[in-house]
């Protein structure tokens, strides 16, 4: 679901999001959960790591950036919600996760993604 995503991104964003590595896991490890400072488990359903384009320079010497969703907490969100699809819920996940990756803030995201409300 999250491939599939991924590939549907428009053209300007297709190329750039092709670069980021992009994988499940079913749950966040208790060191990012701690450097995170996040209590419980199921509060992070994905993470982006890396350097967000717009903060690299031409010859920026960093490693590929990565997209990690969690498996479990997503479940359990879509669960709890019961309004929308796991497909929705995974793609709404992986957007906002890439989003980091063109340079994009939480706050930024918030301005045109009520996914909450």
């Amino acid at each position: 679901m999250a491939e599939a995503t991924r590939a549907a991104f428009p053209g300007p964003f297709a190329g750039p999001a092709a670069e980021v590595r992009l994988s499940v896991e079913e749950w966040a490890a208790d060191a990012l959960l701690d450097e995170m400072e996040i209590d419980d488990a199921y509060d992070l359903t994905g993470i982006y790591e890396g350097v967000a384009l717009t903060e690299r320079s031409v010859d920026w010497p960093e490693p590929p950036s990565s997209v990690t969703l969690f498996r479990r907490p997503i479940l359990d969100e879509w669960a709890a919600r019961g309004d929308v699809t796991v497909e929705a819920l995974v793609a709404h996940v992986t957007v906002h996760e890439f989003a980091h990756h063109f340079g994009w803030s939480d706050d930024d995201i918030a301005t045109i993604d009520r996914w909450w409300e």
